[in-house]
């Protein structure tokens, strides 16, 4: 989805991840990003942060029950399996390697992707709140643009 201006607080060039903050499987995921992300590429936000909300309803996501992982490239929006297997493609290898599932087609995997992710706090649990990161991450997550300048 491209819908031409930027979203807040997101440069033209900017690759970020949007995740539940209060999932645990997603709060595992932002911290294999981090972990793998050697080249420092991606930065994250919770859905559930000001800079998250923001972002969701730039894109006319809804704000209060998403059901995807988005991964934002300036003013494009990709959700579901596009977004995970684009996120791979980017960490070099053996994590690219995921990349080849591109040609299952797409229904077929936002079929399987869906089922984890309509699921995932009967599968994985949730917390009782959104984690904040640890503090030698805090340069790796989505920050508004007041907040960076202060």
């Amino acid at each position: 989805m491209n819908i031409g201006e930027l979203p807040p607080n997101i440069e033209e060039h900017d690759a970020i991840i949007l995740f539940d903050g209060v999932c645990k499987i997603c709060n595992v995921w932002s911290r294999f990003i981090i972990k793998y992300d050697s080249h420092r590429r991606f930065k994250l936000a919770s859905v559930q942060s000001e800079e998250g909300q923001k972002v969701l309803d730039h894109f006319g996501f809804p704000t209060d029950n998403v059901q995807t992982m988005l991964y934002i490239v300036g003013n494009n929006a990709y959700q579901q399996s596009d977004a995970f297997l684009m996120v791979m493609s980017k960490l070099g290898y053996p994590w690219k390697l995921l990349s080849v599932l591109f040609l299952i087609p797409r229904s077929i995997r936002n079929w399987f992707y869906d089922r984890i992710a309509l699921n995932r706090y009967a599968i994985f649990g949730r917390y009782d709140y959104c984690k904040l990161p640890a503090a030698d991450h805090s340069d790796r997550y989505l920050q508004s643009k007041l907040k960076s300048e202060i």
